[in-house]
């Protein structure tokens, strides 16, 4: 069994089909072929179901698509683990949700360039979500992310935030729930559930809403009066300082932000770095 299968069955698996699988590795469609056939012949089993349209896993393709990735990841772990500098470099690539843009955050990404040149920090924005699953991907060394995390990645930082009721001004009184009109992100956002869990423990359910996907057009219809929303207290800064905002029940109040990693053996010079500048500014900041 050699990488080089595994890989061209990785990429069948996501692209469904043998022919774009074939284009995206720049492969000639019969090698993508035989490959998989190889890996079959190996294994004694089909992996795949093969349809006029395109290919699914079978049962067995399905649970040797987890063991694929893992020996795949683990292999690329070694060769980074080896060939790591004594000091940080290389790239890192962090995962960041909308609501995280405290001022702490916003130093240590200057600071940390700073103070390491040789690393090329790349930053991606996403929901929690989609960060958790780039995360377990091996597409993003660690992420921010809101809300509960699965078992299999760990937080080298946690922030905690209070949830408020967020409106248009402070002269604004508490609204009406039944009949106020809110500003959600897209269904998956833990904030968005936060405000159903709280809307259906009063009898209303959320329907009276306007959905948007950036957080900036989220506070910006609140700040014009259209629509109010649940979010962390951190968002309340700079033009949107002004904002009216309310305490909620106590069930629904408490919120954390994470920056998580997946639980390897190997963690990188530059990650670990970007950890503890993390930690340090968030200290200075709370200090103040």
């Amino acid at each position: 069994m050699e990488l080089t299968d595994l890989k061209v069955f990785l990429r069948i698996a996501d692209e469904g089909n043998i022919t774009r699988a074939a284009e995206q590795l720049g492969y000639v469609q019969s090698n993508v072929t035989a490959r998989v056939k190889k890996l079959e012949n190996e294994l004694g089993v089909p992996l795949l179901n093969r349809h006029s349209n395109g290919v699914t896993l079978t049962e067995k393709g399905r649970m040797f698509r987890d063991y694929a990735c893992s020996i795949l990841n683990l292999s690329e772990e070694a060769v980074r683990a080896v060939q790591e500098t004594p000091y940080p470099s290389g790239s890192l690539t962090i995962g960041v949700v909308d609501t995280v843009h405290c001022g702490h955050f916003i130093k240590s990404l200057s600071d940390y360039q700073t103070m390491y040149p040789d690393v090329t920090l790349s930053l991606l924005t996403g929901s929690s979500s989609e960060l958790i699953a780039q995360v377990l991907n091996y597409q993003l060394d660690g992420a921010f992310v809101t809300g509960n995390i699965p078992p299999k990645l760990v937080a080298d930082y946690v922030e905690e935030d209070e949830v408020k009721l967020l409106t248009q001004s402070k002269e604004q009184p508490f609204p009406d729930l039944a009949v106020t009109k809110w500003a959600v992100a897209p269904a998956g956002c833990p904030f968005r559930s936060l405000l159903e869990r709280w809307l259906l423990s009063e009898g209303i359910p959320l329907t009276n809403m306007i959905e948007v996907s950036s957080l900036e057009t989220q506070l910006g219809i609140v700040r014009s009066g259209l629509a109010a929303t649940l979010l962390p207290t951190s968002v309340l800064s700079g033009e949107f300082a002004n904002m009216g905002s309310f305490s909620i029940p106590e069930a629904f109040r408490h919120t954390s932000t994470s920056l998580i990693r997946r639980n390897d053996r190997f963690r990188n010079k530059a990650f670990s770095a970007f950890t503890e500048l993390v930690k340090v500014n968030f200290d200075k900041t709370e200090g103040l």
